[in-house]
């Protein structure tokens, strides 16, 4: 199975290059981190979310939630991507 990186690269017709075995492992190791990362954070905000008593309160906590679980996602690509360009 193509990540989308791989399938956008195709799209565009760019050159995927091919990853080292040690390149695989790093990218695994980095996609469990973040996995756990982004899995605590929902921990986090549900016990947020059970506490919140006024509507304003449980729209803040549910942007706030967004919000974060972009940041992890964007730092996850680029620690990917420096990996992908061999500058690990």
């Amino acid at each position: 199975m193509k990540s989308a990186w791989e399938l956008a690269l195709e799209r565009t017709g760019g050159a995927l290059q091919e990853l080292s075995e040690a390149q695989k492992q790093q990218i695994s190791e980095i996609d469990k981190l973040y996995k756990s990362k982004l899995a605590a954070a929902d921990l986090a905000y549900q016990e947020k979310l059970a506490r919140a008593e006024k509507p304003e309160e449980i729209t803040q906590i549910q942007d706030d939630i967004v919000t974060e679980k972009a940041s992890l996602r964007s730092q996850m690509e680029r620690e990917k991507a420096k990996i992908r360009q061999g500058k690990n």
